[in-house]
């Protein structure tokens, strides 16, 4: 089946002007045109097109996808290349999700400070008594209740 580069964009959920783009930066060195200069997108298209969207969203640079889909295109002489180029993303992937992890705990963590604070009136519900320092145990705590499972609501992080 050949489709528009409207139906295209309908089926991907994206705007006609980033598969323009895209096609602009060489990711779409795949696509067909008809005689009057209009891409025409083949089903086998979709999984090009799926590659560039996953690339994409893990944050890659429209070149390095540029040149991946190259490598594609060249066939299976490219094949350790492709591989390789994949881990290498992932790892990064990992990273990054772990950083935001990290973050995502600390967030959770604060929401939990304050929600104590709220609920006493007070911010040094949560310090040392006889100081301004956030109690270590109170910490200890918190992380010890997430390991066991507890969930947002059950920490007063969600309002019931």
């Amino acid at each position: 089946m050949l489709y528009s580069i409207g139906q295209v964009a309908d089926k991907l959920n994206i705007s006609t002007y980033t598969l323009r783009y895209y096609d602009k930066e060489g990711l779409l060195p795949f696509v067909d045109r008809n005689e009057s200069g209009r891409r025409i997108f083949k089903d086998a298209d979709f999984n090009y097109l799926e590659t560039i969207s996953c690339l994409k969203e893990a944050g890659l640079p429209v070149k390095q996808i540029a040149s991946f889909i190259e490598l594609c295109l060249a066939g299976d002489r490219t094949l350790d290349e492709r591989y390789e180029f994949l881990a290498e993303q992932e790892t990064n992937l990992e990273e990054k999700m772990a950083t935001l992890q990290h973050t995502m705990d600390f967030l959770r963590w604060k929401k939990w400070y304050y929600k104590r604070a709220l609920a006493a009136g007070a911010e040094d519900v949560n310090y040392i008594p006889g100081t301004t320092e956030t109690d270590p145990a109170l910490r200890s705590k918190f992380e010890a209740m997430v390991r066991d499972g507890m969930d947002a609501k059950e920490l007063g992080l969600l309002d019931k």
